[in-house]
């Protein structure tokens, strides 16, 4: 039988537990923390008098009656935890109609109920079942994470003499900041035994990352072809960061023997073995969030300087966290933010535009044509590669534009980038099936690049001519693995 109760529906109370078998309980111990009022409310009498022995406010009645509510207070947060998907469907109406502003969270029996229950009115939907198995998966991973930071620190304690930590071609700041950062725990596991040397080919092309280089003073060894056997006999260990393995969108020759390999672009199993360290998280924004939990989890001190870069790093990578971003990568974020320079950081972020950067801008946006919100543009001949990505992210903010392809030839390669915002398309997959055959290419849902060697075509003078000739049939290859046909690509 019900309680008799008053009626207090003139009143409010802090929170409210209806239902309150295990889940229920163990939501009013943590709650019993708060010192905040707290009624309960089940249907099991055997139950409800447990909850009074320990000195809780409980009562016995049916959460499926809505009339219970003409006689309790009104909850500003409650907690609909009964066993009974019907039940809390109705509770959940009834609190939304007595309390619009309540704070409501509902136990899901099932995940077919989770969206009605959120169209009724609840705030949050939890699934016992997948909240476990989120919460395993999550608590797997950080071990994971933790373990790998402590195998690595050890790795490095008994190395002593150079260590060259090579950067993928024409390197951005994630790459860079992820060396830096690499170089520090190194140092500090090897008791000041190991020194660094950060090492790329290729060029620094966009304006934000070279005051980002410029402004840090970050000390980087550019190479050559004919520098790269000298410089590889100089170092006694070989890191790779923010690129998957030897050869992969960096100057190493395949077969070079890396030491250390951390990235967050997939990698194949076999390019992988003989590699005394391996971290590859494809899930990760950013290199930097990687290389931000070692130092983490390590408890090394991070200077002004290094927290700056990885941060900039970070949000660089995920563009301002508005792609590919994960909860960790905001965690990172967040803990090296009061660390960093931030007048510092402004200045980087707003550095001035060379006139060819806005020339190839502006060509870009004159080439443009589209067809099915796919945009394509060729932005030319460039000396500084890097206004091609640009380009495309860029044209992909247009009003109507699904996914942006920008391509443009350099002095021994053509480039495409491409942008995207169709959930439905991984233009990472579609770029690799497309290009891998005749150059390198890959990259994630969002973003995506391709680059195909000048030597792969027979010598013609004109760049802007083999461009203009080869343009069409690169595109093909596109278009046709995304089944996009063949008609004619209407102006902008």
């Amino acid at each position: 039988m019900p309680d008799n109760l008053p009626n207090r529906s003139s009143e409010r109370v802090k929170y409210m537990i209806l239902g309150c078998g295990s889940n229920g309980y163990n939501v009013l111990e943590e709650l019993a923390h708060d010192d905040e009022p707290i009624i309960i409310v089940d249907h099991d009498p055997k139950r409800v008098n447990d909850l009074r022995d320990q000195s809780y406010e409980a009562l016995v009645y049916d959460i499926a009656d809505p009339t219970i509510f003409e006689l309790l207070p009104v909850p500003e947060v409650a907690f609909i935890l009964s066993n009974d998907k019907n039940a809390n469907l109705v509770a959940v109406r009834r609190v939304k109609e007595i309390n619009p502003s309540a704070y409501v969270i509902v136990r899901a029996m099932d995940r077919l109920s989770l969206s009605l229950l959120e169209q009724a009115g609840a705030d949050a939907a939890l699934y016992p079942q997948e909240v476990y198995a989120k919460t395993a998966v999550h608590t797997m991973r950080r071990l994971h994470s933790s373990r790998l930071a402590r195998k690595l620190y050890h790795y490095l304690s008994d190395c002593e003499g150079t260590m060259g930590i090579i950067l993928h071609t024409n390197p951005d700041p994630d790459a860079i900041s992820s060396a830096m950062a690499l170089c520090v725990i190194g140092k500090e596991a090897s008791g000041g035994k190991l020194s660094c040397k950060i090492i790329y080919d290729g060029k620094i092309g966009h304006q934000e990352n070279r005051a980002f280089v410029t402004l840090l003073d970050i000390q980087l060894q550019r190479i050559t072809e004919d520098d790269v056997e000298e410089t590889l006999k100089e170092c006694n260990y070989i890191a790779i960061v923010d690129s998957s393995a030897a050869g992969v969108n960096n100057f190493l020759p395949p077969d070079t023997k890396v030491d250390i390999i951390i990235d967050h672009h997939k990698i194949m199993e076999e390019e992988n073995r003989g590699v005394h360290f391996v971290d590859i998280r494809p899930g990760m924004g950013a290199t930097a969030s990687i290389l931000t939990q070692y130092l983490q989890e390590l408890d090394i001190l991070i200077d002004q300087k290094v927290a700056t870069a990885l941060l900039y790093g970070i949000r660089a990578d995920t563009r301002d966290f508005s792609r590919n971003t994960t909860p960790q990568d905001l965690n990172y974020a967040a803990f090296l933010l009061p660390l960093t320079d931030n007048e510092l950081l402004n200045k980087i972020m707003s550095p001035s535009m060379s006139i060819e950067t806005v020339e190839a801008l502006g060509l870009a946006i004159k080439n443009r044509k589209v067809q099915n919100g796919y945009l394509f543009t060729n932005v030319g001949y460039v000396k500084n590669r890097d206004v091609i990505p640009q380009a495309a992210d860029l044209l992909v903010q247009l009003e109507g534009i699904n996914t942006a392809i920008a391509y443009g030839i350099g002095d021994d390669a053509i480039t495409i980038s491409a942008r995207n915002k169709d959930i439905r398309m991984h233009v990472g997959n579609v770029m690799k099936e497309a290009f891998e055959e005749i150059g390198e290419a890959g990259g994630h849902a969002t973003m995506a690049a391709a680059k195909i060697p000048l030597n792969s075509f027979s010598v013609i003078k004109s760049k802007e001519e083999l461009l203009n000739l080869i343009a069409e049939p690169l595109l093909k290859r596109f278009t046709d693995t995304i089944g996009l046909g063949k008609e004619e690509k209407n102006e902008a």
